[in-house]
């Protein structure tokens, strides 16, 4: 989980940016819709912060919580939750030990995020699940601007959906935003959806949560 470290002097920033967010309510309440209520042993996978983390825990898991920036598990361990610094494509735990995982807006963090879903496949039982959350690989990237308003439409320009790699520079990369500071890798939707079928895991339901014309988000539940 190499892209999680870039977080490290940020993540008071990124707290105060996007924690409660109406894109992070819609996401808290699409993830743990789909994952539904516990009780069980639940992997949140690129945890951050952990606000996430926390509303899955409310919701009756007993979630462990992995990232590789010190930074935000600081605040994540601020909060009470169960933490540790580990790499998402070499997690420290044996295999079917987690009943589900949950990964929300990581694919473009993580550097090898095919490795990652093996490794949650590994790490949660036969007949588990894992639901992710994560920015539209069609209509957020490299290659598509938004103009600044929630109702508009992106304008996209050629040359920068099919690459996939880690860029802090790029048309649909702000100055003020997000990833001209810790940068994101890109994976065209095709890309995506195999990664998920390559590691193992069997789709059982494809959302768009966000309530924009155009969705800005893309979620799924997949099963082992």
């Amino acid at each position: 989980m190499e892209g999680q470290a870039r977080y490290d002097g940020w993540a008071d920033w990124y707290a105060a940016t996007f924690t409660g967010s109406q894109l992070y309510r819609e996401t808290e309440r699409c993830a743990v819709r789909l994952l539904g209520t516990g009780p069980g042993r639940l992997l949140d996978l690129g945890c951050g912060a952990g606000p996430y983390t926390s509303a899955f825990a409310a919701a009756g898991w007993s979630v462990a919580g992995v990232d590789l920036s010190e930074d935000q598990l600081r605040l994540a361990r601020e909060r009470g939750l169960d933490v540790r610094l580990a790499d998402a494509t070499d997690l420290p735990f044996e295999d079917a030990h987690f009943d589900a995982a949950v990964s929300i807006f990581t694919h473009t963090d993580i550097d090898d995020f095919e490795r990652a879903l093996i490794e949650a496949a590994r790490v949660v039982r036969p007949g588990g699940r894992l639901v992710y959350v994560g920015s539209h690989p069609c209509f957020v990237g490299p290659h598509s601007l938004f103009p600044g308003e929630d109702t508009s439409a992106p304008i996209f320009h050629a040359g920068y959906y099919r690459d996939t790699s880690r860029r802090t520079e790029a048309p649909g990369i702000t100055p003020d935003g997000l990833r001209v500071r810790v940068g994101a890798r890109h994976l065209p939707l095709a890309l995506f959806l195999q990664a998920f079928l390559d590691a193992g895991w069997r789709l059982e339901r494809v959302e768009e949560p966000d309530t924009h014309d155009i969705p800005k988000a893309l979620a799924l539940r997949a099963g082992r």
